[in-house]
């Protein structure tokens, strides 16, 4: 992705000099470890960590970003003031406002409105305070854990989650949150996965006009974020974590699954097309 020398987003927040520092948790570590499973690679963790009551003070601790870190760190930045742009024109297009969510780059442990959150938590977005999380070493985890290089990669991991900001403005994720509290586990779980597919579709609505609008996409781009989306897949976590797959934990949706509704959405450039929520949409 061509993107050096370019504009980056006024919009992030750098939290890699502070530290959540955790007094109390209700609910110990059952608690923490289904609030990692809800938000590793993208889910919204408010449902779940409103469950358990958290009490932290932020201290600031030494800190010192390597000059690879703060290299990914710029990008980041530049990826989501694209995304800023991208979904402004087609809120804009669309007779609405795009309101910017930030991004917060933390290190090891962060404290959001969603509630207390690791590194190993993964990217995830927060609805109740409009931002998204990310430790950047997990970058780093992409590739030694599942095999993925390249910016675009990178790319398509905050674009994903912007997608659920998206999400949120279109009044689909409240939506959906609320559905999920009337369904059995199994029901409220493919109703996560429709989510997580439209995220991945709306990913790829943003490297539609990334292209188009920015010029910006090399070759191999493409091919880099669908591997990423073919890494994440339930299925594809499942056989590297339990050596078998079980469709009724899923989540996110399989490795075709997620590769496919991110294809659609950057070969279409059309918002309507990505209704996962239909009847044969999975």
């Amino acid at each position: 992705m061509l993107w050096k020398g370019r504009r980056g987003s006024g919009n992030v927040e750098d939290r890699r000099g502070m530290s959540a520092k955790n007094i109390t948790i209700g609910g110990g570590l059952t608690g923490i470890i289904i609030a990692v499973i809800v938000m590793f690679l993208g889910g919204d963790p408010t449902e779940v960590l409103q469950q358990f009551q958290t009490q932290q003070e932020q201290t600031s601790i030494p800190y010192e970003s390597g000059t690879e870190e703060d290299k990914i760190a710029q990008f980041v930045s530049v990826v989501l003031a694209d995304t800023e742009e991208i979904w402004s024109k087609i809120f804009e297009e669309q007779g609405n406002t795009y309101r910017k969510p930030t991004l917060v780059l933390f290190r090891d442990q962060v404290e959001s409105a969603c509630g207390y959150a690791s590194a190993s938590s993964g990217p995830f977005y927060c609805s109740a305070d409009e931002k998204i999380y990310i430790d950047l070493s997990f970058c780093d985890l992409l590739e030694s854990r599942f095999g993925v290089y390249g910016d675009f990669a990178i790319a398509y991991v905050i674009s994903h989650e912007v997608g659920h900001h998206v999400q949120k403005l279109l009044g689909i994720l409240p939506e959906v949150h609320a559905q999920r509290q009337q369904l059995s586990e199994s029901r409220a779980n493919e109703l996560t996965v429709r989510l997580e597919l439209q995220a991945d579709f709306l990913a790829g609505i943003w490297a539609h006009y990334e292209q188009n609008m920015m010029n910006a996409l090399e070759q191999g781009d493409l091919e880099e974020a669908l591997n990423a989306a073919g890494a994440v897949g339930d299925d594809a976590i499942q056989l590297k974590t339990r050596g078998r797959v079980v469709p009724d934990d899923f989540t996110h949706g399989t490795s075709e699954q997620r590769m496919h509704w991110f294809k659609k959405g950057f070969m279409s450039g059309d918002i309507s097309q990505g209704d996962t929520f239909s009847e044969d949409a999975i």
